[in-house]
């Protein structure tokens, strides 16, 4: 079986130094033409195929995008990151992706860390705190999602839209009696926006709110659901599927099987687990794959800063 030659083998081969080969690689500027050429000719006859990742550590820019989430724990952005993917692979683009966990602080070393890295471009979950100072530096090399930004392409969701659109098909159900349980109103996004939009339709539809928020955990609105429930509740509208799977599980235990619960995210589990709920669809996947082609696009020359906003539909 014939051995599967290494960048080390290559330096050998071409007589230089490992880190040598590696610069080439990544199309490092600081490389002479004669060497560059060598090396580049040792990989042509050799027929050695690199790695994604040898060039990623190599620091240099071989088509890299980076990428920086909230979380990975959160399904809504695994699916995003499912679209951002498809469309950077096809490309041509490798991916590093880093957890922001919510800190400005941490979100900005791994903004400096990718630019010391030399990344083609930079793909961002925002959130509210978030420094969009520090992403605004790289301008037409970065795309933010969820929140926007005057200086730097972003795609967001109709978090409004998402709220109206629940609470008018469980209206069309024939339901009038609607709860609401959201995240902290501190949070501009998942959080106050959408609890506005409860509120306001309510005002609309000559409704009687009642509602409560906390944190986006399953247990918060575990702990949640008895404030807003009543004998006559219909349903209760949650501001994520995380929030109504924590919600329907109290239903479960108090016997309550005639309140339907709706959520936002279109996870799976949410309607498998739990018969009687049904989920917003924000149009993540879509958003992953539509913030990597605005990226790729500017990446390419095509620069204009560009607001996109995804449709929400019905999952059932």
């Amino acid at each position: 079986m014939t051995k599967k030659l290494t960048i080390l083998d290559i330096a050998k081969l071409a007589g230089v130094g490992k880190s040598t080969v590696s610069r080439v690689l990544t199309h490092h500027p600081k490389v002479k033409a004669s060497t560059r050429e060598k090396v580049k000719r040792v990989i042509q006859e050799s027929g050695f195929v690199p790695s994604k990742s040898a060039q990623v550590m190599g620091g240099g820019s071989a088509k890299v995008v980076g990428i920086i989430l909230s979380r990975l724990d959160s399904a809504s952005e695994n699916k995003v990151i499912s679209g951002i993917l498809e469309v950077i692979y096809a490309a041509g683009y490798d991916a590093l992706i880093m957890e922001g966990q919510f800190s400005a602080a941490k979100t900005n070393e791994h903004l400096a860390v990718l630019q010391k890295r030399n990344v083609d471009g930079v793909i961002l979950f925002g959130f509210t705190g978030c420094d969009l100072s520090a992403i605004e530096k790289l301008a037409h090399k970065a795309v933010v999602i969820a929140v926007d930004s005057e200086n730097v392409s972003s795609v967001g969701y109709d978090n409004y839209g998402i709220i109206e659109q629940a609470m008018a098909h469980i209206q069309e159900l024939g339901k009038q009696h609607i709860s609401y349980i959201g995240v902290d109103p501190k949070d501009k996004t998942t959080g106050l926006i959408r609890l506005n939009a409860y509120l306001e339709y309510c005002k609309c539809a000559n409704l009687k709110p009642n509602f409560q928020t906390g944190e986006l955990s399953h247990k918060s609105a575990y702990e949640l659901t008895d404030l807003v429930l009543t004998a006559e509740t219909q349903a209760i509208v949650c501001a994520s599927d995380t929030l109504a799977m924590g919600v329907a599980k109290r239903l479960q235990v108090l016997n309550r099987s005639d309140v339907l619960v709706s959520g936002v995210g279109a996870t799976d589990l949410l309607a498998f687990i739990f018969p009687n709920t049904f989920s917003i669809d924000p149009g993540y996947y879509s958003a992953g794959k539509t913030s990597a082609h605005l990226l790729i696009q500017q990446l390419q020359g095509k620069y204009e800063v560009t607001h996109l906003t995804q449709k929400a539909s019905i999952t059932r």
